[in-house]
């Protein structure tokens, strides 16, 4: 038995799975992960902004970007004194979307804990397909309801803004009553389209949400568009 051949391929190995642990130990945080999934809807984002969006505090949020960042996951760009996270590769986003869909699949819990927040979603155009199909007919209205900056770093096409919170009376008068309305936001697990859905149908509209966000769109190969949109 060559002990010295059998020494060198156990230190490769340990020194490969090591480096894979250290990525899947960056991933093995709830906020870091919150974190990235913000980071997937703008092009960057403030440390500042992050963390309060995630309901951190500054220290906190930078502490855990600064290990997402060790990982190779996320990059930076400092200006005077700010700091500005951005993810630059796809695969990262398409390994958190695996990992919330693997999480999705295998852990009920997870369908519980969204359903007792916002209910059972039984209205929900799940596919592109459907939603392609629906624009095409020119017979909905599509609404974003993230933040406003999120829309300008980029939307789906032909999409307005619907900030939360900012369902206004002269807003609701611009809106075709003839027409159905589609709202999205981040993704699956974002709730601010479901808030929007409910307070369009308490005004009579007939809406529904549309499952997928912005980074889905992106990861399927369609394009999006930025600025202020229509």
């Amino acid at each position: 038995m060559d002990l010295l051949n059998i020494g060198k391929k156990r230190a490769f190995k340990e020194a490969i799975y090591g480096e894979f642990s250290r990525v899947a130990t960056a991933l093995s945080n709830g906020h870091r992960l919150e974190l990235l999934d913000l980071l997937t809807q703008c092009d960057e984002r403030s440390v500042e902004d992050l963390a309060v969006e995630a309901g951190l505090s500054i220290a906190n949020a930078s502490q855990h970007l600064k290990i997402l960042r060790a990982a190779r996951l996320v990059e930076v760009r400092r200006e005077g004194t700010f700091a500005y996270y951005r993810v630059n590769d796809p695969a990262v986003i398409g390994v958190w979307h695996s990992l919330r869909n693997l999480a999705t699949a295998r852990s009920p819990d997870v369908k519980a804990i969204l359903e007792s927040h916002v209910g059972a979603r039984h209205d929900t155009l799940r596919t592109v397909s459907g939603l392609l199909e629906r624009l095409e007919r020119g017979n909905i209205i599509l609404l974003d309801a993230r933040p406003r900056a999120e829309f300008r770093a980029g939307h789906l096409p032909g999409a307005q803004s619907l900030p939360p919170g900012e369902i206004e009376p002269t807003f609701l008068a611009s809106l075709d009553a003839q027409r159905d309305i589609v709202v999205y936001c981040r993704g699956p697990f974002c709730t601010f389209a479901d808030e929007a859905v409910a307070t369009l149908r308490e005004r009579g509209f007939h809406a529904q949400r549309f499952e997928l966000g912005v980074a889905e769109w992106r990861q399927l190969g369609f394009a999006v568009a930025v600025g202020e949109g229509s």
